[in-house]
């Protein structure tokens, strides 16, 4: 039965282990009792003996071993180590590859209903040639094609970059109306999937007032074309929509606005919603989300950590 939850407690500087003992501490104990870390050992109960927690660890080989359901279970990797908040870029590295790859493995089981995988710094992924944790389990699954989604999500609305960690100037070059097809076709299939409803679909266009709809902007040359091929697929689709108004109130008539580039759809969706948000990446073959945040390096032992978005994670799945 596909009922457990792996949490991979992924970057050893950062507020994680904050932020799972804050999660951990407000779950029922049924919950509890279907949840599995991804972690090392020791650097967690190092980490939590600096925080002043006291949570029971326990190291498992197999989803088969019993245990009480006040124990915080985990598949143990390993980790060269001193100080337990200042792991060298080097181990911390290889440290979260294993950990992400052990989770796609046990992922692909019979048991697992999905994966959360706490905030990481995106320099841990460097030798890896991939640009974020999206891009690197798409890769694992061996999606060749691109046609995975990163996903903000909330309960009411959910926005969804086109394009997801790349610079600036280099959106234009990337986006064509073949990629903007490939894209939203694959929101539109894997939000049904999740979802069980087709999505309304807002899609802004790139440029400060669409480019003035000129004959060269990207808007006339590859974002209406792209729009009006999907509406003659049946794609529930408006566009290209004003990006400086669009999330004043126009957002509430669609389920997803997509935008051309990462902080055109994040920034404003945070504003809105900071923390009860997840990242969801559609277009996997199991559920994978993450908080809504990075690893918060300057919180780091304040106690200031904000859990919420971890439990938002673990309520989507729960819910799945």
């Amino acid at each position: 039965m596909r009922n457990k939850i792996i949490i991979i407690t992924a970057d050893p500087n950062s507020i994680n282990s904050e932020i799972i003992f804050k999660t951990w501490k407000r779950l029922k104990k049924s919950e509890k009792k279907n949840i599995f870390f991804i972690g090392n050992y020791s650097l967690m109960r190092k980490q939590f003996e600096k925080l002043k927690v006291k949570l029971k660890l326990l190291k498992l080989k197999s989803f088969t071993e019993q245990s009480s359901y006040n124990h915080l279970k985990i598949f143990d990797v390993p980790l060269n180590f001193k100080n337990p908040f200042k792991v060298p870029l080097y181990e911390s590295s290889k440290y979260l590859l294993k950990s992400l790859e052990l989770a796609n493995e046990l992922a692909n089981e019979k048991y697992i209903k999905g994966i959360i995988n706490c905030p990481i710094d995106k320099r841990l992924l460097t030798k890896t040639n991939k640009i974020g944790v999206t891009e690197y389990f798409a890769s694992m699954c061996k999606i060749r094609d691109k046609s995975e989604i990163m996903m903000i999500y909330n309960k009411s609305f959910s926005v969804v970059p086109i394009t997801t960690h790349i610079n600036v100037k280099d959106v234009s070059k990337v986006i064509t109306k073949k990629f903007i097809i490939r894209k939203i076709l694959s929101l539109d299939k894997n939000f049904k999937k999740i979802f069980k409803i087709r999505p309304k679909i807002g899609m802004l266009g790139l440029n400060p007032h669409n480019g003035e709809l000129k004959k060269n902007s990207e808007e006339v040359k590859k974002i209406i074309p792209a729009i009006s091929d999907l509406k003659k697929r049946g794609i529930n689709i408006q566009g290209p929509l004003v990006s400086d108004t669009s999330f004043i109130t126009n957002y509430k008539k669609f389920n997803v606005l997509v935008g051309m580039y990462h902080d055109q759809v994040l920034t404003p969706f945070k504003t809105l919603f900071k923390y009860n948000a997840i990242n969801l990446t559609l277009g996997l073959p199991y559920i994978r989300v993450s908080p809504d945040h990075g690893p918060a390096i300057n919180l780091i032992g304040k106690n200031k950590g904000n859990f919420k978005s971890l439990l938002e994670c673990v309520k989507f799945i729960n819910k799945k």
